[in-house]
């Protein structure tokens, strides 16, 4: 089976350096090709992101918008721009909007809620939604715990995320690592609003040992589970590893128990490109 990973990172941020020493990863470029080859993904799209000094993020002075700066790029990697609201402004949209006219590689936005103190119906955002409407790129929006101390739950809870896909309806919403722990929360946005999304990473952060363990916790298996249940819409989540918080093949294991075997095509490959309709449609003759 062919995997598409939709949600992944190739920054130059020590945190993520030191999530690799968790996981066990090789966080480089051919550490990537090889867990990438190895799992059977075909293609990524990395979650844009930056900080101007060592274990700064979520750094307020980092210019928007942020992008993929790990050594080379690989092949078959897309981008979500990376936006920070403390640089969001004239210059940075227009910066944004030349990025987009010269690149198809750019397929959204990523919105850091909680690590960005600003609610995602902060009036800030505004433009990016309405950009990304007029040419069709997706709104990820981080929700949930937060990776950072810094971080505030107040303002990564997912309800809110209601507000911006009611008043917006003609943007493309994506519910990162589905809220949680607000999974059920998350999963009823995405039942009510036929412009909101899930994506289904970074449930796990840790090795290869952490990730086995975890799927015998039958509890802790139906937490990630019963709210895809009651969304009962497949096509409505999408998979990512979050790499390199976990080592992908451990990751794509855990998340096919938690999704049907029927779903699993779409989850893990077809529903990508609907969600990220920018997506380069070649990856599908791969």
């Amino acid at each position: 089976m062919k995997i598409f990973d939709a949600h992944m990172h190739f920054s130059e941020l020590q945190a993520f350096y030191g999530a690799a020493d968790d996981s066990k990863v090789d966080y480089s470029y051919d550490g990537y090709m090889k867990e990438r080859e190895a799992a059977g993904i075909v293609g990524s799209i990395c979650m844009g992101l930056a900080e101007t000094e060592r274990f700064a993020f979520p750094d307020y002075n980092a210019e928007t918008p942020m992008l993929a700066n790990l050594a080379e790029n690989p092949p078959n990697l897309y981008t979500c721009l990376g936006i920070n609201p403390h640089t969001l402004d004239g210059y940075a949209l227009k910066r944004i909007q030349e990025l987009i006219n010269g690149n198809n590689r750019i397929v959204g936005f990523k919105i850091y809620a909680g690590y960005y103190h600003y609610h995602v119906y902060d009036q800030i955002y505004f433009p990016i939604y309405k950009i990304a409407a007029d040419n069709g790129l997706t709104v990820a929006i981080h929700t949930g715990d937060t990776y950072s101390e810094q971080g505030l739950l107040e303002y990564s809870h997912p309800l809110p995320v209601d507000r911006i896909a009611v008043k917006f309806r003609d943007t493309k919403f994506l519910l990162c690592h589905m809220g949680d722990p607000w999974i059920m929360d998350a999963c009823e946005v995405a039942y009510k609003n036929r412009n909101v999304f899930l994506d289904i990473s970074g449930l796990l952060a840790g090795d290869d040992e952490l990730v086995a363990r975890t799927q015998e916790r039958t509890q802790v298996m139906h937490h990630y589970s019963q709210g895809l249940v009651y969304l009962n819409n497949y096509k409505k989540a999408v998979f990512g590893t979050d790499w390199p918080i976990a080592p992908m093949g451990a990751y794509i294991d855990f998340c096919k128990k938690i999704i049907p075997e029927y779903a699993h095509e779409d989850v893990f490959y077809n529903n990508a490109f609907e969600i990220y309709s920018k997506l380069n449609g070649e990856l599908k003759e791969l």
